[in-house]
């Protein structure tokens, strides 16, 4: 993969409470904001701590990675919902992997998969970190790491175990309750946010590698 600038423009989540967390057992649609699917509403479950990306901070996410992701390979760690995988694979990823502790929720990543007859997509009902810790090393173009708020060990460890994963010339992206700077997190040395945004008490980040002379 060249490695070039983004273009201008998750286990399970029954944890602390959270400012996109939403109660109850019944169920919400997400929809699909580009790509093949464009505008297609998925079901997801209306679970404690199920908080999917807004689709303003997606769009404005994909739009930094160029719409496209064609061939690409990508995880998201903290599934969830699965907004940020499904659009993904909506927009030409080769391979997504989407991790998920919460059996309920890994069911309802695997309907919406068949929906979409979504063959790139591969669901693994695992716990994020321990699944994260077995995986080789530079073997994803793009990491999605959206964990549960509120826990700063879980982040720290987090990135630990995300930022190796991610292939020299790609990205991870970084969804968090607090402001990711790599230069006070030594585990992301030689890391710099390329992009990022707010919104409400979502802090979202891209990260890229720097480039070594």
């Amino acid at each position: 993969m060249t490695r070039s600038s983004p273009s201008r423009g998750q286990g399970g989540r029954t944890h602390q409470p959270d400012p996109r967390a939403r109660g109850g057992g019944g169920a919400h649609t997400i929809r699909i904001i580009g790509g093949d699917w464009k505008r297609t509403p998925l079901p997801v479950l209306d679970l404690d701590g199920l908080r999917p990306t807004p689709d303003r901070v997606r769009e404005t996410v994909f739009n930094w990675l160029g719409q496209r992701l064609d061939g690409l390979r990508c995880l998201d760690l903290f599934a969830g919902s699965g907004g940020l995988g499904f659009e993904a694979a909506s927009r030409g990823a080769a391979r997504v992997v989407m991790v998920e502790r919460s059996a309920r929720a890994a069911a309802q990543l695997r309907s919406n998969q068949a929906r979409l007859g979504a063959r790139m997509i591969e669901i693994a009902e695992a716990d994020a970190l321990r699944l994260a810790a077995n995986l080789a090393p530079g073997s994803f173009d793009v990491v999605f790491l959206d964990p549960p708020f509120g826990d700063t060990a879980l982040l720290e460890r987090s990135l630990e175990l995300a930022a190796p994963l991610v292939a020299p010339d790609g990205w991870l992206y970084v969804e968090s309750g607090e402001r990711i700077d790599p230069a006070a997190r030594p585990v992301l040395a030689g890391w710099s946010v390329v992009r990022e945004g707010r919104a409400g008490a979502v802090h979202y980040h891209l990260l890229q590698r720097e480039n070594e002379e």
